[in-house]
């Protein structure tokens, strides 16, 4: 009510929603040391394992490595980063070949980077990938 003193239960509840709303700002924030690179692409080739573990047609999510890679036809390859161009998330999973960013819900096309459903309105920068010895490798190349 207007012009009564805060209760201690009223003080207590705002100081606990405020800290909450702080760390989701800290687990979103590009500068957060909670899960985000500063650069989102690899700066050095990435060894994401067997070429084959990409079904054709589809597409795989390496969420430690920051990156999905999508295979449009048997032996072709495109990656892309998998930090959200919006707030530097990683994507957390693939539906129906959206990558779906789980801080805010931005979901990216999987076959070209490119924004289905923002808040993002910039697309995933793609990575150069290539096959050796069965083997993707991400990044950039020898």
């Amino acid at each position: 009510m207007p012009g009564q003193p805060a209760t201690r239960r009223t003080v207590l509840k705002g100081a606990a929603l405020a800290g909450a709303a702080g760390l989701g700002t800290a687990a979103c924030s590009t500068d957060s040391k909670l899960g985000h690179a500063r650069t989102p692409t690899p700066t050095a080739p990435v060894d994401l394992g067997a070429a084959d573990a990409v079904p054709v047609g589809g597409a795989k999510l390496y969420r430690e490595q920051r990156l999905l890679v999508h295979c449009p036809a048997k032996g072709q390859y495109r990656a892309f980063s998998a930090q959200c161009t919006h707030a530097g998330c990683v994507l957390d999973k693939i539906e129906e070949n959206e990558g779906n960013c789980p801080c805010h819900r931005s979901r990216f096309d999987v076959t070209t980077g490119h924004v289905v459903k923002g808040p993002a309105t910039v697309p995933l920068p793609e990575v150069p990938v290539t096959v050796k010895n069965g083997n993707l490798v991400a990044g950039p190349q020898d």
